[in-house]
C-alpha cells in the first residue's frame, strides 16, 4: 500500500527487453535507499513494482515490468523518462494522502493544463468505465500523487495542483494529449461492488 505521496522524481536510464515485458532501471537520486531490500515494493508514477536488483548507494533500482502492465498503464517504458517515486507504506507511517494500492485501473487523457493564479488547472478524462468511481472532492491518484477533484463533469475531472505538487511530481511535464496513470479511491470501489454484487453472495 502507498499514500500517494511523493517521496523522489526518479529517470529511466536502461531498459531491457524480455521475453514477455521490460527490465527497467530507474536512477532514484532524490529517494532515501538505505532501508530498501531486493523483494519491496516502490511504486514508479502509481505503478506498484518489485525491487529485482539494488544498488543503494548508488540509488539504482531495477524492475521487471510485465508486458499486462505496460498495457495497461503509461510511462515505463522509455529511457530518459521521468518518474514518481514512493516507497511502500509501514504501519506506523502518517497517511498524508488517501490509501493507493498501486494497481492503476486505466489511462486518462490531459484535456487541459495551464497556469492559474499561483496554481495550476488540471482537467483530465477519464475512460468511461471509471467514471463513476470518481467524486467531486473526492481523491484520485494521477501518475501516483494523491490528489482532490474539484470537479466531475461526465468523464471528465478537474483538479488545482498547487506549485509544490509541480516542484516535486512529473506532474510538471503534462500538457494536452498526455496520457497519466489512473487509480481510483479504494473506499469507491469497495461501495460500488458491494451496491451491486449479488444478494445471494
Amino acid at each position: 500500500m502507498f499514500s500517494g505521496i511523493i517521496a523522489a522524481c526518479g529517470r529511466i536510464e536502461h531498459v531491457e527487453p524480455l521475453a514477455d515485458g521490460i527490465r527497467i532501471t530507474v536512477h532514484a537520486a532524490g529517494l532515501d535507499c538505505a532501508d530498501l531490500a531486493l523483494g519491496d515494493s516502490v511504486a514508479n508514477s502509481g505503478v506498484c513494482l518489485t525491487i529485482t536488483q539494488l544498488d543503494a548507494a548508488a540509488h539504482r533500482l531495477t524492475f521487471e515490468v510485465s508486458r499486462e502492465t505496460l498495457n495497461c498503464t503509461v510511462g515505463l517504458d522509455q529511457v530518459g523518462v521521468e518518474v514518481n517515486l514512493e516507497k511502500a507504506l509501514r504501519l506506523a507511517d502518517r497517511l498524508g494522502g488517501h490509501l493507493v494500492s498501486g494497481h492503476v485501473d486505466g489511462m486518462g487523457e490531459v484535456v487541459q493544463f495551464h497556469p492559474l493564479g499561483e496554481s495550476h488547472h488540471l482537467r483530465i478524462r477519464a475512460p468511461q468505465n471509471l467514471a463513476r468511481y470518481i467524486a467531486r472532492k473526492g481523491s484520485i491518484a494521477v501518475n501516483g500523487v494523491s490528489l482532490t477533484t474539484n470537479t466531475v463533469e461526465g468523464c471528465e475531472f478537474e483538479i488545482n495542483l498547487i506549485a509544490h505538487t509541480l516542484a516535486h511530481t512529473n506532474l510538471r511535464h503534462l500538457a494536452p494529449g498526455a496520457r497519466v496513470n489512473l487509480e481510483i479511491d479504494l473506499i469507491a470501489r469497495y461501495v460500488e461492488r458491494m451496491m451491486n454484487a449479488d444478494g445471494g453472495q
